[in-house]
C-alpha cells in the first residue's frame, strides 16, 4: 500500500469514527428522552386510573387524561422508532469500521509479502550460484550480501532500522541481557557483543537487542 493510499484510508476511517461518535450521542440524547416520556405517560396512566374513583371526575367511558395519553403513545412510538434507527445505524457504522481495518490491515499485509518476494528471488539465485560454483565462497558471500542489503532495504522502507548495541550502556528496555562477563577493554553494564541485533520500528522498540554485558572484575567471583 502507498503512503497515499494509506492516507486515504484513514482519512476514511476517521470519518467513520466521526459518524460513530455522532451517532452515539444520538443514542444517548434518545434514551435520555425515551425515560422522560415513560415516566410521563407512567403519570397519565396513573391519573386516568384515579380519575374514575373521584365523585366529580369524568365518567369511566372518558377518563380524564385519555387523549394526553393516546398522544403521549405516539410520542413514544415515534421516539422507539427513531431510536431502533439511530442503532441500526450505528450498528452500520461499526461494522463499515470494522470492514475497512480489516482491509486496510490485508492490504498492508499482502503488500509487506509482496515487497518479500524479490528477496526470495534473491535468495534462489544466491543457492543456484553456490551450487554452480562449487569452492568459489566469494560468489556464495556476495550473493548472501546482496540478499542481506536488499532485505535491510524492505525493512527501512517499513520504519525498521537497526539499532546500535555494542559499546552502549546497557538499557533494560532496549537490550536483554544473556550474560555478564568481565571485560577490561569496557566499564562495567556496558553491551560487549550480541547474541542477535535490536531493531526499531520508527519510535518504538520492535525487538530488544540480546546482549551480552560487561561486568566488574570483582563481580567474577559471584558470576
Amino acid at each position: 500500500m502507498t503512503v497515499d493510499e494509506t492516507i486515504e484510508v484513514l482519512g476514511e476511517m476517521d470519518k467513520l469514527n466521526e459518524r460513530l461518535h455522532r451517532q452515539t450521542d444520538k443514542i444517548r440524547e434518545l434514551t435520555a428522552e425515551l425515560a422522560e416520556r415513560d415516566a410521563e405517560i407512567g403519570q397519565l396512566k396513573m391519573q386516568a386510573e384515579v380519575a374514575p374513583a373521584t365523585s366529580d371526575g369524568p365518567s369511566p367511558g372518558d377518563p380524564e387524561g385519555s387523549g394526553d395519553l393516546e398522544a403521549k403513545d405516539k410520542e413514544i412510538a415515534d421516539l422507539k422508532d427513531k431510536y431502533l434507527r439511530a442503532l441500526a445505524e450505528h450498528e452500520n457504522a461499526r461494522r463499515r469500521i470494522r470492514q475497512q481495518s480489516e482491509d486496510s490491515v490485508k492490504r498492508q499485509k499482502e503488500s509487506l509479502l509482496r515487497d518479500l518476494l524479490p528477496v526470495i528471488d534473491n535468495l534462489e539465485r544466491a543457492v543456484e550460484a553456490a551450487k554452480s560454483n562449487k569452492g568459489d565462497s566469494k560468489s556464495i558471500i556476495e550473493g548472501v550480501q546482496m540478499v542481506l542489503a536488499s532485505m535491510l532495504d524492505l525493512l527501512k522502507a517499513n520504519g525498521v532500522t537497526p539499532m546500535k548495541s555494542i559499546g552502549e550502556q546497557f538499557d533494560p528496555n532496549k537490550h536483554e541481557a544473556a550474560d555478564h562477563v568481565p571485560h577490561s577493554a569496557h566499564p562495567a553494564n556496558t553491551v560487549v557483543s550480541e547474541h542477535h541485533r535490536g531493531y526499531h520500528i520508527n519510535d518504538k522498540v520492535l525487538r530488544p537487542a540480546r546482549v551480552v554485558v560487561a561486568k566488574a572484575d570483582g563481580d567474577a567471583k559471584n558470576g
